[in-house]
């Protein structure tokens, strides 16, 4: 999992707020400044510059950073000022109730995070929007996919290492039998399975359904489904096997367009 690297040279949340101040003034936005202070510090400093200058200057600073900045580094720095909940929540909501319905982006959010984190971002979702995350769900979502997705963030499933052998060999042996084996697609058992399956358990199923098939989860996965049904099977399965190498596939060249998945994680944004 991606970790923010803080700025060696730490400061103190007033002194960063007195610094985004000054970067406010004049004509137009320094917006070097702005990414220089806010890219390298964590969510903990963030909150505690954000009351400094409501303190200093008797305004919000996420007002004052809507009004100065614009298109894709606007929303990348007003996201990172919420805590990971909150972000998780906001972006979720723009995508399934936002002008252009976002499915992708809400399938990336949901199927990356953990069962604890899911919790803990429905809960936000609801404080923040009065609604529950599943009724938006099944509200934009539909079919295969909509099953999933409902089916990850309502099932508690276990976050620990330990796995059983017999039923990881048997949900392996499920899956080949409603894919590959079969003239079409079982997809009640791979909604299920993904479903309701720790990562570690979908991790020791992949390789087990390599070992035993000769061929990769994930290729079964693209040719047995489609749509957001198969990317959300994907996302699930890449997480489970290696999260760090999934996060760092979507992190990309340009710093302030924030992939769904990965503004979560303390990721700082390369230096300006």
């Amino acid at each position: 999992m991606s970790s923010l690297i803080v700025s060696p040279g730490l400061t103190s949340p007033r002194q960063d707020a007195t610094e985004l101040y000054r970067a406010f003034k004049g004509l137009g936005c320094d917006t070097a400044a702005v990414v220089k202070i806010l890219a390298h510090r964590d969510v903990t400093q963030r909150a505690l510059i954000q009351q400094e200058y409501r303190t200093m200057y008797s305004d919000e600073l996420t007002k004052r950073l809507s009004s100065e900045l614009s298109g894709n580094l606007k929303k990348a720095v007003l996201l990172w000022l919420h805590d990971p909940a909150g972000r998780d929540a906001t972006i979720v909501r723009e995508a399934l109730s936002g002008n252009v319905i976002d499915l992708e982006a809400a399938t990336e959010v949901i199927c990356s995070r953990t069962p604890s984190q899911i919790q803990v971002f429905k809960q936000a979702y609801y404080a923040k929007f009065g609604v529950h995350l599943e009724h938006d769900i099944n509200y934009q979502a539909f079919g295969d996919h909509q099953k999933l997705l409902v089916a990850y963030v309502s099932t508690t499933r276990y976050e620990g290492p330990e796995i059983d052998p017999m039923m990881v060999e048997k949900d392996a042996k499920d899956l080949f039998k409603a894919g590959e084996k079969r003239l079409g697609t079982d997809e009640k058992t791979f909604v299920h399975i993904f479903g309701q399956r720790s990562s570690a358990h979908l991790a020791a199923v992949s390789i087990t359904y390599h070992h035993m098939y000769g061929n990769s989860l994930k290729k079964a996965v693209k040719s047995e489904t489609s749509g957001h049904f198969e990317y959300a099977l994907l996302t699930i399965v890449r997480c489970a096997e290696n999260p760090a190498k999934y996060f760092a596939k979507c992190e990309f060249s340009n710093p302030y367009k924030i992939s769904p998945a990965t503004i979560m994680m303390d990721v700082e944004f390369p230096p300006p």
